[in-house]
């Protein structure tokens, strides 16, 4: 008798497992593939640049791949089961594309977050269905997860530990490869540069080996922000290094070294200003016809930089970057001249210094840079 139930309930289990995998396999049919947009700057002549547009997934940025492919993880190694709650250390733009798996498949879903948190991300993420778990110590943000999902019974699902792991950086359609797959039939279809900012490191560690695994030439330089350890791990060969401050510049740049950020896979590291991607957020912006949030900034600054490179140097090729988000979501605070001046994040001069570049004049910005010290 034991043994047939044991059977059945391992039956149902696998049951629920199979159909929330189907629903999820479902929804990424619904979505296409996000835009590749060819920016039109004549002053760089044979430098291409373009952008892979992430604020178009149904959940409005590109850690909607990320919560797709954790959450699969999840269920494919029996870790998300039915009715068990799914946790999580994120107060962005994570936790609102976690919250929508979670509801699609019918699990409860908890974001911690500190008490600070603002009232738009909270709504956000309230909107998908998922409940705000509220500290007020910063610093116990994974500790409090991990215990909330054990007091639960759930699991934490931990994109600074995972984030690397849980998507097939071979292929299956990940970000890498649908680069690649898009660039085929542009003047220079295996980019020289791609560039991209660090949050989790996840996604950064899925270009840097897809680029290794198709063996091509493109070299991948990641961008950090002001306060974030990733800068000082990579170029120190460091993986302790720390920040006593949080990052100014929503989804990327953090005070450790996550688990999830794989230095081997990057060629060439910069750090940005804050005041210098805001800048660099208004200017392409104004050239792209609508908002991009301040993640976008960071890596648009770190595409100058390399373009200025190669320029210098008399190269051609192609540089490719992301949209990571909608700057809708910071009207009350990055673009918001008030907010800037607020925190001391003056940008004029700045946006004055893009613009005359992007016409074809000099690239008068200083950032600390370091290549491939491993």
């Amino acid at each position: 008798m034991r043994k047939r139930q044991a059977a059945q309930a391992e039956s149902l289990r696998r049951e629920w497992i199979d159909e929330a995998i189907a629903r999820i396999a479902a929804d990424s049919l619904r979505s296409a593939d996000t835009h590749l947009w060819k920016l039109p700057l004549p002053a760089l002549a044979g430098i291409d640049i373009y952008l892979k547009d992430e604020s178009t997934h149904p959940t409005g940025s590109l850690k909607h791949r990320l919560a797709r492919s954790l959450f699969l993880y999840g269920l494919c190694n029996g870790l998300i089961r039915e009715g068990s709650a799914v946790v999580e250390a994120s107060s962005g733009s994570t936790a609102v594309s976690e919250a929508y798996f979670a509801r699609m498949i019918g699990v409860p879903f908890y974001a911690v977050m500190p008490r600070t948190t603002s009232k738009e991300k909270i709504a956000a993420i309230e909107h998908q269905g998922g409940n705000c778990h509220f500290i007020d110590d910063g610093r116990r943000l994974y500790a409090e997860a991990a215990e909330l999902a054990e007091r639960l019974g759930g699991h934490y699902i931990d994109q600074f530990t995972f984030a690397e792991r849980a998507t097939d950086w071979r292929g299956n359609n990940n970000i890498a490869e649908s680069i690649f797959e898009q660039m085929r039939a542009e003047a220079h279809p295996v980019p020289a540069w791609i560039v991209m900012s660090a949050g989790t490191g996840g996604t950064s560690a899925t270009i840097g080996r897809f680029i290794r695994y198709k063996r091509h030439a493109t070299r991948l330089s990641v961008v950090d922000v002001e306060f974030s350890a990733f800068f000082d791990g990579y170029a120190k060969g460091d993986s302790t290094c720390s920040c006593e401050r949080s990052t100014r510049i929503e989804g990327i740049g953090r005070p450790r070294v996550e688990p999830s950020f794989v230095p081997g896979v990057i060629d060439h590291m910069a750090r940005v200003p804050d005041a210098v991607s805001l800048a660099a957020m208004r200017v392409l912006s104004r050239l792209l016809g609508r908002r991009v949030g301040g993640s976008t900034g960071t890596n648009f600054a770190g595409v100058c930089l390399k373009a200025a490179q190669m320029r210098e140097r008399g190269e051609k090729g192609s540089i490719v970057s992301l949209i990571c988000d909608s700057g809708e979501r910071y009207a009350n605070t990055y673009h918001n001249d008030d907010w800037r001046a607020a925190n001391d994040l003056n940008t004029s001069e700045y946006e004055q210094r893009f613009e005359r570049f992007l016409a074809g004049g000099p690239f008068s910005f200083e950032f600390e840079e370091a290549s491939n010290p491993h």
